[in-house]
């Protein structure tokens, strides 16, 4: 892992850790804004869920718990890449609920929850980076690729070998058979 991957996932997370923990330790700080996200959110949650709780405050909750635990773990670099399309996904509602620029009539208002929910725009594409970077190796797919081509060639080489040997015994044969015996 090279140390510009490390610092930079250590400072991306950042962000996750401190706002999760406000989350996580005060639901209730962000129930009224949050209402319009929560409201839409908790009928399909009945629908597929209905034994998890769908109140705002729990699913708060839930969302800053996912935002600190994801955050320490890209930060110690551990399964960075779902834990990048977790943090992206947790970071949705959030920025739609927290920054709903559109609705405010105040221009300063409206200027500055416009530069956030940019700047979580922006987050989300650094944490699409992060779930896309595999470290310098090889993803899954090319490997998978390139074993296939591997396996490929071997059995190509397999069927000429077989082939040379065949060809080799049936002359073989025939000369075996040219002999007086």
């Amino acid at each position: 892992m090279s140390p510009l991957r490390s610092l930079a996932r250590v400072l991306l997370s950042g962000v996750f850790v401190t706002g999760g923990l406000r989350q996580f330790r005060d639901p209730g700080r962000y129930v009224e804004q949050s209402k319009p996200v929560t409201d839409r959110i908790t009928p399909l949650l009945e629908q597929t869920a209905p034994t998890l709780p769908s109140d705002a405050e729990t699913l708060i909750r839930a969302n800053g718990a996912a935002q600190v635990v994801g955050g320490l773990l890209l930060a110690t670099g551990h399964a960075t890449r779902p834990v990048s399309l977790l943090l992206a996904g947790s970071l949705v509602p959030t920025t739609l609920a927290g920054h709903p620029f559109w609705a405010q009539d105040d221009p300063a208002a409206r200027a500055g929850h416009q530069v956030h929910f940019l700047k979580n725009l922006g987050l989300i594409g650094g944490l699409l980076l992060a779930a896309a970077d595999t470290g310098g190796r090889p993803s899954l797919r090319w490997r998978a690729g390139h074993r296939i081509g591997h396996s490929r060639r071997s059995v190509r080489r397999a069927v000429r070998t077989a082939r040379r040997e065949t060809r080799l015994a049936v002359r073989t044969a025939t000369a075996a058979r040219r002999l007086p015996g």
